[in-house]
């Protein structure tokens, strides 16, 4: 494993109490950063706490709720003085159906979660990160978003959605020092399984040249350095995780 430089930075880290945010979380550790975890499943926070150790605060936070996001922020500014890095990694996939098929209710909890969500945590961070003149906000997105998976429409569509917002917001902010990029990895194999019937994970890894699943770690590596201070260069951009899927 390379060694990053996070000393003395601290994170955020949204859906940070399992699957991918957890392992980035470990990773920006490893780097010497601080974490703070953001999840709506207090109990799993509680474990991943324990797992991580020493560096690590947490704050139950509902990402689709603006007044949940605003107090997080407030929790949070209360236990470190700075946010210096903002992972938006909470996500949810919705159910593999047909567009015609698609619960109305379903459609709208996807794009609560995984776009309204995302926008509000930079909305209420950028402001501070604008004050400091420096941040790193990394937005985990997909190659879905990209290629429009089939029977997977919302999820496919919400993750193109924030590739736009990371290519708007990157713009807005490239004469300050905040840079804003996005991830766009093919299927990592983690509890998000669970919420897809195993036909739709086939067809997702027969997508992937390399024949296999990324793993969560490759996946933190990346949003690692996005978030040091080498990262200084790049913003609005997109950066592909998808084991040679993607064409563009």
């Amino acid at each position: 494993m390379n060694q990053l430089d996070l000393s003395g930075r601290h994170a955020v880290i949204t859906g940070g109490a399992a699957g991918l945010g957890l392992a980035i979380a470990q990773r920006m550790l490893a780097s010497g950063a601080q974490v703070t975890l953001w999840d709506l499943d207090a109990a799993a926070l509680g474990r991943a706490a324990q797992e991580l150790g020493a560096g690590v605060h947490t704050v139950v936070v509902d990402v689709g709720e603006h007044a949940s996001v605003v107090q997080a922020v407030r929790q949070t500014l209360a236990q470190q003085p700075q946010i210096d890095a903002l992972v938006n990694c909470a996500g949810i996939t919705g159910p593999n159906v047909k567009v015609w098929d698609y619960p109305p209710e379903q459609w709208l909890q996807v794009m609560q979660v995984n776009l309204n969500g995302l926008f509000y945590c930079c909305r209420e961070l950028v402001p501070h990160m604008r004050e400091r003149n420096y941040g790193r906000i990394v937005n985990i997105a997909s190659v879905a978003g990209k290629d429009g998976n089939p029977n997977a429409s919302a999820y496919s569509a919400s993750k193109a959605a924030v590739i736009a917002l990371t290519k708007s917001l990157g713009k807005e902010l490239a004469d300050t020092g905040v840079r804003v990029n996005c991830v766009t990895p093919a299927a990592v194999k983690t509890a998000i399984f669970e919420q897809m019937t195993p036909e739709h994970i086939a067809f997702m890894l027969s997508k992937i040249p390399m024949g296999r699943f990324g793993t969560p770690q490759e996946v933190a590596a990346m949003v690692a350095w996005l978030c040091t201070e080498e990262c200084s260069f790049s913003t609005g951009a997109v950066f592909d995780l998808s084991g040679g899927r993607s064409t563009y």
